[in-house]
């Protein structure tokens, strides 16, 4: 698959391919994650992170809340 946005289901050590594709896009940056490098997400958001930065970032504004 080439440039197709996935869908997943985050899950608390790993995520279920909802919708096949080969990316998914950062809640924070917008930027393109390829699945192969998908590492971060925060399963009760359902949201992926390019980083730990972006990652950080998130969880940052959620303690603010």
């Amino acid at each position: 698959m080439l440039n197709k946005l996935a869908k997943l289901k985050y899950l608390a050590n790993n995520f279920e391919i909802v919708e096949e594709g080969d990316h998914v896009i950062c809640a924070i940056s917008q930027k393109k994650i390829p699945l192969e490098n998908l590492t971060y997400w925060n399963v009760e958001e359902q949201e992926a992170y390019f980083s730990y930065v972006e990652a950080s970032k998130k969880r940052d504004l959620l303690n603010k809340n």
